[in-house]
């Protein structure tokens, strides 16, 4: 099955500076969103503290719910609506822990049941210390980083064969990371560095394929979590799986695209470099759009459908999806192109010298 007919041609090549320009606004926005909220809203896996899921026999509002709560000292907590308005569900976060979980449940439905044949119903508690949300966040970003590090050792050596160098490389950045998280350093800044670090290796090693992954992959984590930030919505750790999922279905789009650039490159070697590329992309332009389309198709029922538990969840995925087909595209395939453009720069530099 075929979406798109045999031999278009677009040419995204020539619009790649719009590309360039909607990536960097996007970017912008995401990073601004993040310095004005101080960082992505955690949510307990990661700040830790109190977390209650109530549905309310009736009507009611957080200020009333708040009340009920003071002889438990939670009338300080944050109370927001759950899921749709007519469930009547509401989710009560606090940084004070009860001692003692045991019978917790059933003080908070006496303390919100105003009528004994409607009662309240505790749906859920979930209580997570400080230190242990703090290793949680920590043990997050390591995740990610280093799910982005094995992925580049693995374009590196399918389509360079250069396992050797990129593991040694791989490596070498991991030992960094290690040994200055052991002096405590800040995690974000140095994950951050060392993703900078390695681009700037990627370069210098001539790991074209890697860096167009690399800086793509890095691109659709970097304006979900900024999106995230925008709508004010938390992150936990269902997100953090979702971020690993859309790294995973952003690459695998990548790799298509990056292979019939390869094959293509054999095949038409007088061709200049940017209308291989074109061409490529349009080759696999039917099959990156079904993808994504019936990816899509089963994300939005998740979202519509699934409830308020899976709802973020689903709404970190549809993001995910729309983001990495457009930058297996209009991202990972024009660095290429960049790459080329700043070795012929180079060396041209070198022969002048010469």
């Amino acid at each position: 099955m075929e979406f798109i007919k045999p031999g278009i041609n677009i040419d995204f090549i020539s619009r790649r500076k719009v590309g360039y320009c909607l990536s960097g606004v996007l970017i912008l926005i995401s990073l601004l969103s993040l310095i004005v909220h101080g960082g992505p809203r955690y949510g307990i896996d990661f700040s830790g503290g109190l977390l209650i899921q109530v549905k309310m026999p009736g009507s009611s509002t957080p200020g009333q719910i708040k009340e009920k709560l003071q002889p438990i000292d939670l009338h300080n907590s944050s109370v927001q609506q759950f899921g749709e308005l007519s469930d009547n569900e509401y989710l009560i976060r606090g940084d004070v822990s009860p001692e003692d979980l045991e019978g917790f449940s059933e003080k908070i439905e006496t303390l919100l049941t105003i009528d004994p044949e409607k009662k309240a119903e505790v749906r859920r508690v979930e209580m997570v210390g400080p230190q242990v949300g703090k290793d949680l966040r920590e043990k997050a970003l390591f995740a990610i980083f280093y799910a982005l590090l094995f992925i580049t050792i693995y374009i590196s050596g399918r389509f360079e064969f250069k396992w050797l160098l990129s593991g040694v490389m791989a490596a070498a950045l991991i030992a960094v990371v290690y040994f200055f998280s052991l002096i405590h350093m800040s995690i974000p800044m140095l994950i951050a560095l060392a993703l900078v670090a390695a681009i700037i290796l990627f370069l210098y090693l001539n790991l074209r394929y890697a860096m167009g992954a690399i800086v793509a992959l890095i691109h659709d984590v970097f304006i979900t979590i900024g999106i995230f930030s925008i709508f004010d919505k938390e992150f936990t750790l269902p997100i953090i799986a979702a971020l690993l999922t859309i790294i995973g279905y952003s690459l695998n789009d990548t790799i298509i695209v990056f292979d019939r650039i390869r094959e293509n490159l054999r095949r038409f070697h007088r061709k200049p470099f940017d209308q291989v590329i074109n061409q490529s992309i349009n080759e696999t332009l039917s099959r990156t759009i079904l993808t994504s389309l019936t990816t899509l198709m089963v994300v939005i029922s998740l979202f519509v459908l699934g409830g308020g538990i899976i709802h973020d969840f689903a709404f970190a995925m549809l993001i995910g999806i729309i983001i990495g087909t457009y930058s297996s595209i209009f991202v990972a395939s024009p660095v290429l192109l960049i790459w080329s453009d700043i070795k012929e720069v180079t060396n041209s530099g070198i022969k002048k010298r010469k």
